[in-house]
């Protein structure tokens, strides 16, 4: 027979408390700021596979390092075109989106 900690809070129960629930403005933003982070690991990952430093990468595009840095690091709110730009001119890969 299992029992369950009430001390012990899920993953979501946590979110709810520190951000708020999802629709609220806070929770919203902090989502945002997570998604951000989250595309900024997946580039960074990538153009390591590469073989590419920022600069070179930056270079490709047509941006400064510190824009790539940014974007890597969650700092940056960057458009579709951009996006687009740096995975498929910039790291020669292809890029789908899912809506669920």
């Amino acid at each position: 027979m299992e029992t369950k900690n009430k001390n012990i809070a899920t993953f979501a129960e946590h979110l709810d408390k520190r951000y708020g629930k999802m629709g609220t403005e806070s929770r919203t933003t902090f989502e945002i700021k997570a998604k951000s982070f989250a595309i900024g690991e997946l580039i960074k990952a990538e153009r390591k596979l590469a073989h590419l430093t920022q600069e070179q990468l930056a270079d490709k595009i047509g941006a400064k390092k510190s824009f790539i840095s940014r974007i890597e690091n969650g700092h940056s709110d960057i458009q579709l075109s951009t996006l687009y730009k740096l995975i498929e001119f910039g790291l020669g890969r292809k890029i789908n989106f899912t809506i669920q």
